[in-house]
């Protein structure tokens, strides 16, 4: 009989045919979704409180996902939630069927597929290029060493301007206190190879030839990491009385995304070393949820924080008791009633990525007229036009 680690919260999957292979399962909590390509089987189950996403696979692979999986969490990684694992399904715990990992499906995802324009990424590439770049460099700082990086181990979702990419599979995964620039670079390699054998696979299968294919993808990535990396690293040199330098650190950081968690400063002679360390790439999805309580991915947060802000100012709340009671109002009477209009709105799937919309064709539309045009006429004026999204076009 198999064994089941189910963390509180969830289901408790009993009712799961465990015996049985995961292809051969047809049952009524059974749900089809697009998904990537997987040298695992995976299946969808729905339940009354969500969905779930359930990969067959032996025993020492499935329980390292769950562990890896598991210490991500806390360290705010974008990774999937890991909620159970199965064990002892056969007797052989080497067979493919032999456990399974059980995680919350992500509302909003979906595969590179979706991203695709014939053989390439077409104007989402930049895009996508960064938001790979960001989730190797904030695995890099939590400790951890993927091992597998590629195309098909990643979940994509809108994030206001950007896209977000989410770690789906751990089982090769380690995480070290400190891990070395060797092990950075290994990460990087594996990926490049991947992203390269993934990106001619995509080509040979829209019938293209190969030299059309685009094979230095993964270079690019690493570019942008090691940028990213280096940005995020660096140390400065200041002198007695510029400290100001310290502050101006910490807000360049936050404009990147990052929360800073400790500042380390040396003496080294007659001035001071200073290293930032952070820890996520969270700043503006916490600062939303202290202000107002709602939860956003970062650039979604970004985005909806410059409404928050822009509502503080016209209200003329000052100090920072008022600014927070500007805040739930500003929830209250902006945030609530467009999110209520874009819920019932037809063809509206993420509410919350819509309201980012809206703000941006407000943003335009206002731009066009050399006014505010408000709220509620942008998304009259948004529903009219289609309900349009960013232009990517402009960032590729």
């Amino acid at each position: 009989m198999a064994e089941l680690t189910i963390r509180p919260g969830n289901p408790d999957f009993l009712d799961l045919p465990w015996a049985t292979p995961l292809g051969d399962w047809a049952i009524e909590h059974l749900v089809e979704l697009p998904k990537g390509i997987s040298r695992h089987t995976v299946r969808f189950v729905a339940y009354e409180d969500g969905i779930y996403a359930i990969k067959e696979l032996p025993t020492e692979p499935a329980r390292r996902d769950y562990q890896i999986l598991r210490a991500l969490e806390p360290l705010s990684v974008p990774s999937v939630t890991a909620v159970g694992l199965v064990e002892r399904r056969t007797d052989d715990p080497t067979e493919e069927q032999s456990a399974a990992l059980i995680t919350r499906y992500v509302d909003f995802s979906f595969s590179y597929r979706e991203l695709l324009q014939g053989p390439g990424f077409g104007t989402r590439r930049n895009q996508m290029l960064d938001a790979f770049a960001n989730l190797l460099v904030e695995l890099h700082l939590a400790g951890c060493f993927w091992g597998d990086c590629s195309l098909s181990n990643v979940l994509y979702r809108y994030d206001g301007p950007a896209i977000e990419t989410i770690m789906v599979d751990g089982e090769t995964a380690s995480i070290y206190e400190n891990l070395s620039t060797g092990r950075r670079e290994e990460d990087l390699s594996i990926m490049e190879l991947n992203v390269a054998g993934g990106m001619a696979d995509i080509a040979a299968a829209s019938g293209k030839d190969l030299d059309v294919a685009d094979l230095a993808l993964g270079e690019d990535i690493s570019a942008r990491y090691r940028g990213l990396w280096n940005e995020l690293t660096t140390q400065i040199s200041i002198g007695p009385d510029e400290r100001h330098h310290i502050d101006e650190r910490i807000e360049r950081l936050n404009g990147l995304g990052f929360t800073v968690d400790e500042i380390e400063v040396r003496p080294d002679e007659h001035r001071m070393v200073v290293r930032a360390k952070v820890v996520g790439r969270t700043y503006h999805h916490d600062r939303l949820r202290e202000l107002t309580g709602i939860d956003a991915l970062e650039n979604q947060a970004r985005q909806i924080l410059s409404d928050v802000y822009y509502f503080q100012a016209r209200v003329k709340s000052p100090g920072s008791t008022g600014k927070s009671v500007a805040a739930v109002r500003w929830r209250v009477s902006e945030f609530e009633p467009m999110m209520e209009q874009l819920r019932k709105t037809e063809g509206v799937l993420d509410p919350l990525q819509a309201f980012c919309d809206v703000l941006h064709h407000r943003y335009l539309a206002s731009q066009a007229a050399g006014t505010d045009i408000g709220t509620q006429q942008a998304y009259v004026g948004w529903v009219a036009e289609g309900r349009p999204g960013y232009d990517v076009s402009a960032n590729s």
